[in-house]
């Protein structure tokens, strides 16, 4: 539903154009060091400053409500509180009777019985990934692990040089792309993951595949390798330490780390809200009518979604981490 997580766990709140969004995170032993400019600085990632990324811009100056006290986490559940302030709501005056193809309007409308806030789509927003970023942050200062990401792609462009032009031109159509993105794990433990129902791999996609956008994920090499034999996909064990001569696997196998890096490639799809026009069925009109989507909105919201996946990944590493240390 609105939680996440066995012992590390973080339950969100909040809507797009509410006053505000945050986090409760609980399950933090206490004494631990909080740096709040971590924090600070990976919100910073998130946020639009590239060609191609929105123009609506919050200063995302976060309050941490409780569960902090001189700098150390008190081992109660921490609250991050963000206000939203860059708001314009009369933007989406007419999604309740016009929902925009490609976004939970319906979807929502239906199962909500019309009573959600589908302004800058609610709780569907990506607004909701700041408050993920933040308590990442924290599960950062929790795992010996070192996390990256590395955006690989956008639309048909495989040259990061050239994302610039590229997304200039996509933006003139009035249109807009998807990305790829390679996350990297590195100074994994063996062992993190429980089998059956908490896999490591299986956790990874179940939050990855939550953050708004996103509809693929792979590990390792699957999709290059997908019409590899298994005598040319295994991953030769070459030393004691589960060292591997291929990595094929992406540092997964049986739902358990097995000590070499993770790696994960992340589809983030072309954001739905464009200028272009489209015939969209409009509840009014009980016809197909032309929508021009108003609103501030990317091109490529793939260019800052690695912070939030990066930060995403850590709060089921902090979570397994947890957990296999319970085992010791």
């Amino acid at each position: 539903m609105n939680s996440i997580g066995k012992i590390f766990k973080v339950t969100l709140y909040g809507e797009s154009h509410q006053k505000s969004v945050g986090v409760v995170i609980d399950g933090i032993r206490p004494g631990l060091k909080i740096d709040v400019n971590k924090i600070s600085e990976d919100l910073s990632k998130r946020r639009p400053n590239k060609i191609g990324t929105t123009s609506r811009v919050e200063k995302d100056k976060f309050i941490i409500n409780s569960g902090l006290l001189n700098g150390y986490s008190t081992g109660s559940p921490i609250n991050i509180n963000i206000p939203n302030e860059n708001i314009v709501s009369s933007d989406y005056e007419d999604i309740k009777s016009h929902p925009r193809p490609g976004h939970a309007d319906f979807v929502s409308n239906y199962k909500y019985k019309n009573f959600n806030d589908i302004r800058g789509g609610g709780r569907f927003s990506g607004r909701l990934t700041a408050p993920i970023v933040a308590a990442g942050a924290i599960a950062k200062m929790i795992i010996p692990m070192k996390l990256s990401n590395d955006l690989i792609q956008v639309g048909k462009c495989k040259e990061p040089r050239q994302f610039d032009e590229y997304l200039k031109k996509i933006a003139e159509e009035g249109d807009s792309v998807g990305g790829l993105i390679e996350l990297k794990i590195s100074n994994m433990p063996i062992g993190l993951g429980e089998p059956n129902f908490y896999k490591l791999d299986a956790a990874i996609t179940n939050i990855l595949m939550n953050i708004p956008a996103v509809k693929l994920v792979s590990f390792g090499s699957a999709l290059e390798t997908l019409e590899l034999k298994g005598s040319e996909f295994n991953d030769i064990i070459i030393n004691k330490d589960g060292q591997t001569k291929t990595n094929h696997s992406g540092g997964v196998v049986g739902g358990i780390s097995n000590g070499n890096d993770i790696v994960i490639k992340v589809y983030v799809k072309a954001p739905s809200s464009i200028k272009k026009i489209q015939n969209t069925y409009s509840y009014d009109k009980n016809n197909l009518k032309e929508l021009s989507v108003m609103g501030r909105h990317d091109v490529c919201i793939a260019r800052r979604a690695g912070i939030v996946l990066e930060n995403a990944l850590a709060i089921v590493l902090a979570d397994m981490y947890l957990i296999k240390k319970t085992y010791e």
